[in-house]
């Protein structure tokens, strides 16, 4: 693709009349793995977030209170900016509307668009939505009640200063028509055209003080405060020195991508167009409308109950899993949903399972075959067939990323670095450095370690942008520095330090459960099971049963644990590491006779201390009284083989 010459990212500035929820986080997040993803091209990059401070619901908000407007504006904005901090967000700027910096260019850029005729006062007579604070008329209107969010509206019939947004229709559907990607996806070019074909209104950008005192002062009529979107809206130039630092905004606009949600689609590609044109300025390069977050089929709201608090989830699960969720799960442009259920499913699938114990697998191989170091490796061994098949398939996860971030599929990129993550599962069981350890072929164990750690960096670095706490952790853990990867690197075959020492056991992930065991929403208490005629014992679902690992692993020895009659100590193979287990076997078999047999194991089971000795996983056996039978496969097929 050709690199930009700057990448200019916002978000659009939230309102503070309440505290921030998913929506808020997801357009935030999005902004950010974008920033990241050119910030490791090379691309110089600036990411601006902020704040809308001004507006009815702000001052409503702080009537109900009980405090003044401003006190409204800085109390909530401390929630923003802790939970940015929170995650990992890595913004440049984060502008506050009631800032003099902003205020100050909205009213020389009210006056000069005053003094050229494009504002002018007249009567209005129509519906208002507190809501919106937007005005509507009366066929605008879905029976009766607003048509963007479906409160009710009120009548109004009152004085107000005008943009004559309704000149620049025509000029407005040409430039759209003749500018494929200024509105994306190309669905919400359409919906904005289809606006269009209706007469279009010019802009009441006034509010008079009568009715609303929390504004930005009219400079040419001191009885009238500005429309808030029309003061919101000039932050995206306000903030990169339009009017105040001139060759700061020519470094930086126009913008590269302004990220909003579909709600507020019309705001930003007519009024905000509008306005640019008749201030003079150059359109932003791309405005794009995510999708909403449902629960099931239903749009997340406060009234619901229904709104997903992105702090409970960092604190249930850790930040840099919530991202991933977020950007893996939404196709951009569409609609998703989000439940406890459906993050954890893709948690333990994709980070927990392939990612995370891919790392695990890898760093217990290094350090049982190549005593803790990356191994050396000849050059020409990676030009092996199979080496070469999971080079590849890790390249192919670099072209698909390079194509997934301008083209803004950002969820097939991350599942295209997964499928590599699978990929080098793969090569490790068809290579079975296990098995070719105790061949004798400690060289061909190197390469294939070398040749895993190697896609291992790849992927993280790929997927640093999306987690990069978690990713720096991964290059720690591989023996590299703990600092941002650079794209050059991503080609190289050969970046892997022989001789670092690596970690020798690193859980990025472990596997994650509901935050209730009943599985309860949050909040809510479960209902009783159901009791069935017939069914005597609790039930689960396959989903329950899924969570389980269940592995062969053959003994290596046993001794009895001192103090116990029934417990004794195994150390196992697992096929790729090496564990140790308590079991309560020792009343029915003698320690002499458990060295080679091989049994079925809970390979992911939280780790216990039994009598003062760790325990890493469980036996399986089945038992009938004073009968009990270690369970075993009626064929060996060797340590580390899954039982489903």
């Amino acid at each position: 693709m050709t690199e930009p010459l700057h990448y200019y990212v916002t978000t659009p500035i939230y309102y503070v009349n309440d505290r921030p929820h998913i929506g808020h986080a997801y357009t935030t997040i999005l902004a950010d793995v974008l920033a990241n993803y050119h910030r490791l091209l090379g691309v110089p990059t600036w990411f601006l977030t902020g704040t809308d401070e001004h507006g009815q619901k702000v001052q409503q908000a702080a009537e109900k209170k009980g405090i003044t407007p401003q006190q409204q504006c800085d109390d909530t904005v401390v929630r923003f900016r802790e939970l940015w901090e929170r995650l990992e967000i890595t913004h440049d700027d984060f502008i506050r509307t009631t800032e003099e910096r902003h205020t100050t260019i909205v009213q020389a850029v009210l006056q000069d668009l005053y003094d050229r005729g494009e504002i002018y006062r007249a009567e209005y007579e129509g519906w208002y939505c507190v809501g919106c604070e937007r005005f509507y008329t009366e066929k605008d209107l879905v029976e009766g009640r607003c048509p963007e969010c479906d409160r009710a509206v009120d009548p109004i019939r009152e004085s107000n200063y005008f943009f004559r947004m309704s000149r620049y229709r025509d000029w407005l559907i040409e430039y759209i028509q003749s500018h494929p990607g200024f509105i994306r996806p190309d669905f919400r070019a359409n919906e904005t055209l289809g606006f269009l074909k209706q007469p279009l209104q010019d802009l009441c950008i006034s509010r008079p003080k009568t009715r609303l005192t929390w504004g930005i002062e009219l400079p040419f009529d001191r009885d009238f405060v500005t429309y808030v979107w029309f003061d919101a809206l000039l932050n995206y130039v306000t903030a990169v020195g339009y009017g105040s630092d001139d060759e700061r905004f020519r470094r930086w606009w126009p913008a590269s991508c302004h990220l909003i949600g579909k709600d507020i689609l019309t705001t930003h590609t007519v009024y905000w167009p509008t306005m640019l044109k008749a201030m003079g300025l150059p359109m932003p390069e791309s405005i794009f409308a995510h999708g909403w977050w449902l629960t099931g089929r239903t749009k997340m709201s406060k009234s619901l109950g229904n709104v997903v608090n992105p702090m409970e989830m960092i604190e249930r699960y850790g930040v840099d899993p919530f991202r991933y969720f977020l950007i893996a799960e939404m196709k951009l442009g569409q609609d998703a949903s989000f439940t406890e259920e459906a993050f954890i499913t893709r948690y333990n699938s994709d980070l927990a399972n392939d990612l995370g114990n891919l790392l695990s697998r890898v760093l217990n191989m290094l350090h049982r075959y190549c005593g803790g170091t990356i191994p050396a490796v000849d050059a020409e061994a990676l030009e092996g067939d199979e080496e070469q098949e999971v080079w590849a398939l890790t390249q192919k996860a670099v072209d698909a990323m390079e194509a997934a971030v301008p083209a803004m599929e950002l969820d097939s990129g991350l599942a295209s670095v997964m499928e590599a993550v699978r990929g080098v599962n793969r090569y490790l069981e068809r290579k079975s450095p296990w098995t070719r350890w105790k061949e004798g072929a400690q060289e061909d164990v190197a390469l294939t370690l070398y040749a895993a750690a190697e896609s291992l960096r790849v992927a993280a670095a790929l997927l640093y942008p999306v987690m990069p706490a978690k990713m720096l952790d991964l290059r720690a853990a591989l023996g590299m520095e703990r600092r941002a990867p650079e794209v050059r690197h991503l080609r190289n075959r050969r970046e892997l330090e022989p001789g670092s020492a690596v970690e020798r056991r690193a859980v990025l992930f472990p596997r994650a459960e509901m935050a209730e065991e009943t599985g309860a929403a949050a909040g809510k208490p479960a209902a009783p099971p159901e009791k069935k005629e017939g069914i005597s014992m609790e039930t689960i679902t396959i989903d329950d049963f899924a969570k389980v690992q269940l592995k062969t692993a053959r003994i290596e020895s046993a001794e009895r644990i001192e103090g116990t009659d029934k417990l004794m100590k195994l150390q196992v193979d697992l096929g790729d590491e090496p564990r140790q287990l308590v079991a309560g076997i020792a009343a029915q078999y003698a320690p002499e006779d458990l060295p080679g047999k091989t049994v079925v194991v809970v390979a992911n089971l939280k780790p216990a201390r039994l009598r003062g000795v760790e325990s890493q996983g469980m036996v399986l056996a089945a038992s009938k009284g004073d009968r009990l039978c270690l369970l075993s496969p009626e064929s060996d097929l060797g340590p580390g083989a899954d039982v489903r």
